[in-house]
């Protein structure tokens, strides 16, 4: 358990931010900077990125799932970077309706160690507008 807590705490820092670790669960909150406007009215909660992992395995393995909040012209190029750096693109689409801007949420996942999982996608968030922040 020491280990995944080690770990866990590594991952957040690589976001600049704070881990959370229940049942297994390593994750990391973190919000983008642009405002949101639903059916004309300020959201503040969101725009987000939500990165994890679990079921860390003996080789050091684990399963890496995000999901990240967009703007629909960040897809083509954050998408890019990310397929380029392996990292399975599993859905993009929007949460909310009658957004403004139009944010789109991108789904990703792959099983390979957390913290070049995490390095991967830090790496992916200078292809978009803003990076997520803590």
């Amino acid at each position: 358990m020491a280990e995944v807590e080690s770990i866990c705490q590594q991952f957040a820092d690589i976001f600049h931010s704070k881990s959370k670790l229940e049942n297994g669960v390593c994750s990391v909150t973190l919000s983008r900077t642009f405002q949101v406007i639903i059916q004309g009215k300020t959201s503040v909660d969101v725009a987000h990125a939500e990165i994890s992992f679990e079921s860390l395995d003996s080789s050091g393995n684990a399963l890496n799932l995000a999901e990240i909040a967009v703007l629909q012209e960040e897809v083509p190029r954050f998408v890019w970077s990310l397929s380029q750096q392996g990292i399975i693109v599993s859905a993009i689409h929007n949460h909310w309706i009658f957004t403004e801007p139009l944010i789109l949420y991108v789904h990703l996942q792959a099983v390979e160690p957390p913290l070049i999982f995490a390095k991967k996608l830090a790496n992916s968030f200078l292809y978009l507008n803003s990076k997520p922040v803590y």
